[in-house]
């Protein structure tokens, strides 16, 4: 696995299927871009509808909730570009013609240096839309790339650098993030919803629930960095050139 030093891009752009997948999985590498002039972008392919154990919830609440929270996460970890969401169906997301259309044409739009997404061959995955926007991210770079793939955008096409793929079974680059991995947690509590879903934080908490969540998603930091000798760190494979 190779850890070299990484030119902070111009302009970054995290495609996630979900509200709350980008500060989960890189979060902290987004703070550290950002806190050195990054432009960074949000790009998010579901409602987050699906995001509650309330079988009486109001959904359509909930998605606007879910969108106040992600601009919030947004903001709190410094990013200045663009939080964008294509709106399709939680659970139900594919990755189909039309769905890759939009996802180049946003890249094409926000021109990043690099896009980051799920890796959608990582074995076991159970949840359809990490699998399905990951293959998004790939097949919406090699749109955006070409000239010839959706001429009808009104805009250029755009050659990104690299595409960095989170939740990677094997990756190949550390991101170092030292420093950055409490503007990564101050970004996940924005997402207060999901504060039971995915951080196991119960309504009546005490305290207990909150801090253990922040400490686990800190040792998972530390975990990451320790083999490439970083106090914290985040992992990606990365393609490149593109």
């Amino acid at each position: 696995m190779s850890h070299p030093p990484v030119t902070t891009p111009r302009r970054a752009l995290a495609i996630a299927a979900h509200p709350d997948d980008v500060e989960f999985n890189c979060g902290a590498t987004l703070a550290k871009w950002a806190a050195a002039g990054c432009e960074v972008s949000h790009l998010i392919c579901t409602d987050g509808s699906k995001g509650s154990w309330e079988p009486e919830g109001d959904l359509p609440a909930l998605v606007a909730l879910r969108q106040t929270e992600q601009r919030a996460a947004a903001r709190a970890l410094g990013a200045t570009g663009e939080v964008v969401f294509l709106d399709w169906a939680d659970g139900e997301l594919e990755a189909g013609l039309e769905q890759r259309s939009q996802v180049a044409q946003w890249i094409r739009r926000l021109r990043p240096d690099i896009v980051l997404g799920h890796d959608p061959w990582k074995r076991y995955r159970l949840h359809p839309d990490h699998r399905a926007a990951g293959f998004l991210a790939v097949d919406g770079v090699v749109a955006a790339r070409d000239p010839h793939f959706f001429p009808e955008h009104d805009v250029a096409h755009h050659r990104p650098s690299e595409l960095w793929l989170f939740e990677a079974d094997e990756p190949d680059h550390v991101e170092e993030v030292t420093g950055f991995g409490a503007t990564k947690v101050a970004a996940l509590e924005e997402h207060v919803s999901q504060f039971r879903t995915t951080m196991y934080i119960d309504p009546d908490d005490d305290g207990a629930q909150r801090a253990a969540f922040r400490d686990r998603t800190l040792s998972g930091l530390a975990e990451c960095g320790e083999p490439a000798g970083f106090a914290q760190g985040e992992a990606f494979k990365r393609i490149e050139p593109l």
